[in-house]
C-alpha cells in the first residue's frame, strides 16, 4: 500500500491565561491509502488538535512549535508530496480541504447552515472546487445522497437540516466531506450524538463508502468498541503523545502499555458474570500546562518503576507493527504481566472470535 500522510514530531501548543498548554508533544504517525486508523484516549489527549492540523483548522492562540504533516498524492499521474505544515490557510482551503481531505465533525448541526438547504450546501464546494456546470453538479448531489442512504434523494434537495432527523443529518454531512471525491476522510467522533442503532448504521456506511473509493480513514473517538468494528490500526494517545500504537490484534490482543491495559478493562463486558463493578483508572489526567516530571501517567500508574517519575519513556519496538512507549518494556526492567482480569477478558475475546468465525 502507498503511505498517503506521514506526521513526523508534530509539537503543538495554546498560549492560555494560566501558561502555554503543550497539547501535542511529538506525535509520529502513519496512514496508508485504503487503511482506517483509529486515534484513542480521554479528553484532553490531544487527538483532535492533531487531526486539525491535518485539516490546518487553527486557533488564534495556537503555536506549531515543529513537525512535519505530508501528505502525498497523484496528480496528473505523478506523485506529489507537501507539507501540510508549511500551507498557508489559503492554500488549505484552496487545494487541500475537501478536494483531498475531507473531515466529518462531530456534531451535525455545528456542520451545516440552518438558513441553506441541503442541496445549496452539497452543490457549493463542488461548485467551487470541480468547475462543473450546475446540472452536473445537481446530479452528482443527489447522487451523493443516494450513496449515504437518504430516501427521496431529489425531494430532501429541498429540505432545510431541521427538517430532518439527527441521523439523516450526519449523513448529509458524511456526503457533503465525500463530494470532491477526496483521499482521506477524518471523522472526529461521527456517531457520538446519535443513538446506538444509528450509530452502528453510520460505521457501516462509512466502511462500505470505504471498500467502493478506496479512502483512506481516519477516526477520532473515545469508544474502544467503534475501533473494534473498524479500526486497522490505532493509535493510543495520552498527555499529547502515543502511549502505543498497532494493529487493531495487536492493541487488543496483545497490550503492552498500562494505559491500553486501563482503557481494555474499563470496557463493560457483558459475559463476564463475576465483575461487579466497572473498572476506572484512577486519578485524572495531568494539567498540560504544568506537566510533571517524567511519565505523565506515573501517578494513575499501579505499575510505575522509579524511572518513570524521573525520565519520559521513548518509543520501544515491540514488533513490525507494534510500539509502546513504557519503561516496563525496557530489557532492565522487571518482568510485570498485564492484570489476570485483563487476561482473561482477552482470552475469552479470542475464543469468541474462534467460535464466531
Amino acid at each position: 500500500m502507498e503511505k498517503t500522510l506521514t506526521i513526523r514530531d508534530l509539537r503543538i501548543s495554546f498560549q492560555a491565561s494560566g501558561g502555554t498548554v503543550r497539547a501535542v508533544r511529538g506525535v509520529d504517525l502513519d496512514l496508508y491509502q485504503g487503511e482506517t486508523l483509529a486515534i484513542v484516549g480521554e479528553s484532553g489527549s490531544g487527538k483532535s488538535v492533531t487531526v486539525k492540523a491535518i485539516m490546518g483548522i487553527v486557533s488564534s492562540n495556537q503555536i506549531v512549535e515543529g513537525g512535519t504533516i505530508l501528505y502525498r498524492c497523484r496528480e496528473k499521474d505523478e506523485w506529489t508530496e507537501r507539507d501540510l505544515l508549511r500551507l498557508s490557510r489559503r492554500e488549505m482551503r484552496r487545494h487541500i480541504n475537501g478536494t483531498h481531505i475531507a473531515m466529518v465533525f462531530q456534531d451535525p448541526m455545528t456542520s451545516l447552515d440552518p438558513t441553506m438547504t441541503i442541496g445549496m450546501q452539497l452543490m457549493e464546494g463542488m461548485i467551487q472546487h470541480l468547475h462543473l456546470s450546475r446540472a452536473l453538479v445537481r446530479r452528482r448531489a443527489i447522487e451523493l445522497l443516494e450513496l449515504v442512504g437518504i430516501p427521496e434523494a431529489e425531494k430532501r434537495m429541498r429540505n432545510y437540516p431541521h427538517q430532518l432527523s439527527g441521523g439523516m443529518r450526519q449523513r448529509v454531512v458524511i456526503a457533503i466531506a465525500l463530494s470532491c471525491s477526496p483521499d482521506i476522510l477524518i471523522c472526529d467522533e461521527p456517531t457520538t450524538a446519535l443513538d446506538v442503532t444509528i450509530q452502528a448504521k453510520i460505521l457501516e456506511l462509512i466502511q462500505e463508502i470505504q471498500r467502493k473509493t478506496g479512502i483512506s480513514v481516519i477516526y477520532i473517538t473515545h469508544d474502544l468498541g467503534v475501533v473494534a468494528k473498524v479500526a486497522d490500526y490505532v493509535a493510543v494517545m495520552y498527555a499529547g503523545r502515543i502511549a502505543e500504537k498497532g494493529t487493531v490484534e495487536d492493541i487488543f490482543y496483545d497490550p503492552r502499555h498500562p494505559y491500553t491495559w486501563g482503557l481494555l478493562s474499563s470496557m463493560p463486558d457483558i459475559s463476564d458474570e463475576s465483575s461487579e463493578r466497572l473498572y476506572t483508572i484512577p486519578g485524572s489526567p495531568p494539567s498540560m500546562v504544568d506537566l510533571p516530571a517524567g511519565d505523565p501517567f506515573a501517578p494513575r500508574n499501579a505499575y510505575a518503576l522509579e524511572a518513570d517519575y524521573k525520565a519520559e519513556p521513548p518509543m520501544f519496538q515491540i514488533s513490525q507493527t507494534h510500539f509502546a512507549a513504557s519503561w516496563l518494556l525496557d530489557e532492565r526492567a522487571p518482568k510485570v504481566a498485564m492484570p489476570d482480569s485483563l487476561r482473561r477478558r482477552i482470552e475469552s475475546m479470542r475464543g469468541g472470535e474462534r467460535t464466531d468465525g
